[in-house]
């Protein structure tokens, strides 16, 4: 005798389309109870596992020990591990101190004691942007760093005119950034009480071209 052929029973389109109803059913019934029961943790873990890129799950909302202030707006934190990373604060420029071809510029030595004063040796958390890089040109973590006291160093450097606001590049906060510039500019905070066009950054003077003229 032949051997009988296996009969392979296909799923009907009714079955199919019920089981696909009853999904849309339930799951946001199971993602509510679990959001009730765990809150804060559970968003915050399916926002990591289907939204963050690599460089926010590993440094988005976490804290840090602060090793050095390099500038007013570049420092090193610690991990962990104990591994350095170099951290540039996002959106915001301040005067350089050690640029090989600017040399020390206007109000440099002033912005990084300021950065200093408020982050060099305590801890700091990490805030990662979701517009553009989240690392420049030189590998640097672009972040913005929210104190122990909850305030934003790059939005204390800019509002104390210890730097500006970074119109280069796009990022969530450019245009609060821009009118803090504006308001410390106004008030001649900082850098802002005398300083020059000509002492200005090269890029400011190109993208405000009227600016202290």
């Amino acid at each position: 005798m032949g051997r009988r052929k296996s009969i392979r029973y296909a799923m009907s389109r009714r079955r199919r389309n019920g089981l696909l109803i009853l999904c849309f059913l339930v799951v946001p019934v199971l993602l509510g109870v679990l959001d009730h029961r765990m809150g804060e943790r559970f968003r915050s873990a399916l926002e990591q596992t289907f939204f963050y890129s690599p460089e926010q799950r590993q440094y988005h909302k976490q804290r840090f020990a602060v090793a050095e202030v390099i500038d007013g707006d570049t420092f090193d934190i610690r991990t962990k591990e104990g591994e350095l990373v170099r951290v540039r604060l996002l959106g915001v420029d301040t005067p350089e101190t050690k640029h090989p071809r600017t040399g020390i510029m206007y109000f440099g030595p002033e912005a990084t004691a300021y950065t200093k004063e408020l982050i060099e040796g305590g801890q700091v958390m990490l805030l990662l942007d979701h517009i553009g890089d989240q690392r420049d040109l030189y590998g640097r973590l672009l972040a913005y760093v929210q104190m122990d006291d909850g305030r934003i160093l790059n939005e204390e450097i800019i509002k104390n005119g210890c730097g500006y606001a970074d119109l280069r590049f796009e990022h969530s906060q450019l245009a609060r950034y821009e009118k803090l510039m504006d308001e410390a500019r106004q008030s001649k905070q900082g850098l802002w009480k005398e300083v020059r066009r000509e002492q200005l950054p090269q890029w400011l003077r190109q993208k405000q071209p009227l600016l202290l003229r």
